[in-house]
């Protein structure tokens, strides 16, 4: 019976991975029903369906009744299994609860207690690194403060609480110079991890910048600036002459070592002023974010002071010497302004040349030696910038360029001024030459290592000829007297 079943339902179909109802029943109708009929008989295949049905049940219906005992012995089996492995998992989930609250206990709250203390020290450390940064700056601030009072020659007195007014010190500036570097270093330094990272926040310090450096700042520059425009080593040159010629009008000179001793002391103290402002000026000069080296970097403040400096005399030498074109009486004087202001060129260029690149404390050095040698002074960059080679021959060439024009308007005018200037055109040929090589006549002291040649006397403050201008010469005296033939 069980082979005559097995037999009829064909079981494989039915356990088909790809069996389809769909496809089983079309076959089903198709095969108890004849194509050419016009009419489609349904109930013979339900029958066969529905026979097949319980058929099948019939079987499953046997089968578990035949292995009931071993089925319900196999379950019993795997509840009992199952139990005894519950039984296992939750003596070890109980164990493991166990563990993790004693590590809690143990670890975890410890864990959480230290988390507490690493932020509270966090805290106490950015508050004892800024309280630091708040203090380095406050003491900054007080050192700059007396460093100012030292520039400006008003000192405060310890005993009746007030200034009293001074000699300035022109070392201070740079000292105070350096102060405002490490100021600005400070002020500058304010992202995370640095050293001044939240003073931004301080209101003492914002105080401190508005009220104290920035103004500090601004005395300093001006103290500088004042200090390059007024300076000048032709008086010691015209002292000199005077008291080695022994004019008429002039007294009785000191001795020779007295006066030698007194203008070299003069000179010394105007190139010891000069160098305190020209590094004054260097180490406030802005420096860019990007790390530049220091010798390619231009110290621009520096810069456009020397260059307002050469500036400033040449349309003082041009107004000058206008006004002695104009008025023949005081040209000899006109032409004296004009030569000694190039005396303070030529001495400025002279000086530039020897004085090296001021250490700055914001810049790296070059590590090729040869490059530091290319750019170690301070001549080039202002060289540099002005577009010339030297800078008393910018400044006769600049001024005679600009003469021609004055000069016709002194001509067209007509009258006594331009009558004197045309009868006596040999003359003032000659001034201008000697104005022009007078010009170049520096003391000793300042041109030492560029002598060409030595002016008149040999005193221990005698003018020295540093170069040859005859172009120079040339060019002024074609601008002024070329003038005259138009």
């Amino acid at each position: 019976m069980a082979t005559s079943e097995a037999s009829y339902i064909d079981y494989d179909t039915f356990l088909d991975p790809d069996f389809s109802a769909a496809s089983f029943a079309n076959t089903l109708v198709t095969n108890t029903n004849n194509i050419n009929d016009t009419q489609v008989d349904l109930s013979t295949p339900l029958s066969r369906v529905l026979f097949d049905v319980q058929e099948i049940d019939t079987h499953i219906h046997n089968l578990t009744t035949k292995s009931a005992l071993p089925l319900l012995e196999h379950t019993q089996d795997r509840s009992q299994s199952s139990q005894r492995i519950l039984t296992q998992v939750e003596e070890q989930v109980s164990s493991l609860a166990e563990g993790y609250q004693r590590l809690e206990k143990e670890v975890l709250r410890k864990w959480t207690s230290a988390e507490e203390a690493k932020v509270a020290a966090q805290n106490s450390l950015q508050t004892l690194r800024l309280a630091r940064a708040v203090a380095r700056c406050i003491s900054l601030g007080r050192q700059l403060e007396g460093q100012i009072a030292e520039v400006t020659g008003r000192v405060s007195s310890a005993t009746t609480g007030g200034s009293t007014g001074g000699k300035d010190d022109h070392r201070a500036m740079v000292r105070a110079a350096t102060t405002i570097l490490m100021l600005r270093q400070m002020f500058s330094a304010i992202g995370e991890g640095e050293e001044g990272q939240g003073l931004d926040r301080v209101k003492v310090i914002r105080t401190l910048r508005s009220d104290l450096v920035i103004p500090a700042e601004n005395t300093t520059k001006a103290r500088a600036q004042q200090v390059i425009n007024r300076f000048s080593v032709s008086s010691l040159i015209v002292d000199s002459s005077l008291r080695t010629s022994n004019g008429t009008q002039s007294p009785p000179p000191p001795p020779a070592s007295t006066s030698s001793s007194s203008t070299y002391a003069q000179t010394e103290e105007a190139k010891a002023r000069l160098f305190s402002a020209i590094t004054t000026l260097y180490l406030l000069s802005p420096t860019p974010k990007s790390g530049v080296s220091a010798e390619d970097f231009q110290p621009e403040l520096l810069l456009s002071t020397l260059q307002g400096y050469i500036h400033n005399s040449l349309t003082s030498s041009l107004s000058s010497l206008a006004r002695g074109l104009a008025t023949l009486p005081i040209l000899d004087r006109a032409l004296a302004e004009v030569s000694g202001r190039c005396q303070d060129i030529a001495a400025l260029e002279t000086l530039l040349a020897g004085l090296k690149r001021p250490s700055h404390p914001l810049l790296s050095s070059s590590s090729s030696t040869k490059n530091q040698d290319q750019n170690s002074n301070l001549l080039k960059p202002l060289l540099h910038v002005l577009d010339t080679a030297s800078l008393p021959s910018y400044y006769w060439r600049s001024l005679a360029s600009s003469l021609p024009s004055r000069v016709q308007e002194i001509i067209n005018r007509g009258g006594a001024a331009a009558r004197s200037l045309r009868s006596g055109r040999d003359k003032l040929r000659n001034d201008l030459r000697e104005c022009v090589l007078r010009g170049s006549q520096l003391p000793a002291n300042v041109a030492k290592g560029r002598v060409v040649g030595a002016a008149a006397g040999g005193a221990g403050g005698a003018a020295f000829v540093v170069g040859n201008w005859e172009r120079e010469a040339a060019v002024m005296v074609s601008a002024v007297v070329g003038a005259l033939g138009r």
